[in-house]
């Protein structure tokens, strides 16, 4: 990357570890902590989005819709979170790929299912193989996140659920009373107050959600953890310029003082959150204010 580098056998001390880590694998590795960053920011929303619609279908006075979000939920939650990465993602691209093969070749005289293979025509390819690597790379990510969204958002729909039972029924009832329709008391009395019982269960989630993003090395995205392992292993001038031994031991070490920052920060966070939607509320929260504000 820089001049000095060119000539890597030449160097030695401070010289040869500061080339070293400017590599362009090195470049790639820490460009690989903004896409976990990138994919919390993406997935964080998008799984709570997931969440509140399953909570709501769940609470439903249309049987088929709230058979649809307890379904949803109890079954994505029953299913190890390894397991359903592994299948949902092959199920998805295959399924993509087939209707794709289906429109673009429909006069395709094989069978798409070959024994184990499954083999659509090069048209139907997702993304087709002539793309740019960004596209692939692009399609990797976004299958990822809706992965994790929907694997996390079942777990949102629960405790969303939980909150929406906690609000008392009190206050629908009273807010119908006095001429609001259901759908307005669900949305100006239900919702702002759920908030406060639903953050410390989803404050358990993001943490999960944190540690749970390792995974994106199963879905074929070069994460963190993936040019950890690829950088740290052992390498001999045979097949680099800087051969050294097992260094999987620091570059993990790093990985861990990350994510305990991470979770850190996270904590300091939520903390703060709690106490902003607890103030004036009806609960713990809230009691414990007013007794220290007297």
């Amino acid at each position: 990357m820089f001049s000095a580098c060119s000539d890597p056998s030449s160097l030695s001390g401070l010289s040869w570890l500061f080339c070293y880590l400017t590599t362009g694998k090195h470049m790639s590795f820490y460009g690989s902590f903004g896409t976990v960053l990138f994919l919390l920011a993406i997935t964080a929303p998008t799984a709570l989005l997931f969440g509140f619609g399953g909570a709501a279908a769940a609470r439903s006075t249309f049987a088929p819709l709230r058979w649809f979000g307890k379904g949803y939920t109890a079954i994505v939650r029953g299913v190890p979170d390894i397991a359903f990465f592994m299948f949902f993602v092959i199920a998805l691209d295959q399924a993509i790929e087939w209707i794709r093969h289906q429109i673009k070749c429909p006069d395709w005289p094989d069978a798409v299912r070959q024994g184990n293979d499954f083999v659509v025509c090069s048209q139907a390819k997702m993304p087709l193989s002539s793309s740019a690597q960004w596209v692939h790379e692009t399609y990797g990510f976004a299958l990822a996140v809706l992965t994790f969204a929907i694997v996390f958002g079942a777990f949102a729909a629960n405790v969303l659920y939980g909150a929406m039972r906690a609000v008392p029924h009190g206050q629908i009832e009273t807010a119908e009373a006095y001429g609001m329709s259901h759908r307005q008391a669900f949305w100006r009395i239900l919702v702002p107050q759920m908030w406060v019982y639903a953050l410390p269960g989803l404050s358990n989630l993001w943490m999960i959600l944190i540690k749970a993003t390792p995974l994106l090395f199963l879905l074929g995205v070069e994460d963190i953890v993936y040019w950890g392992s690829e950088l740290g292993g052992s390498k001999t001038a045979r097949f680099t310029d800087y051969p050294h031994g097992d260094w999987r031991l620091y570059y993990f070490l790093g990985l861990l003082v990350f994510y305990l920052l991470m979770t850190r920060a996270s904590e300091i966070v939520l903390d703060r959150m709690m106490l902003r939607l607890t103030r004036g509320q009806a609960t713990t929260g809230g009691e414990a204010q007013r007794k220290a504000a007297a």
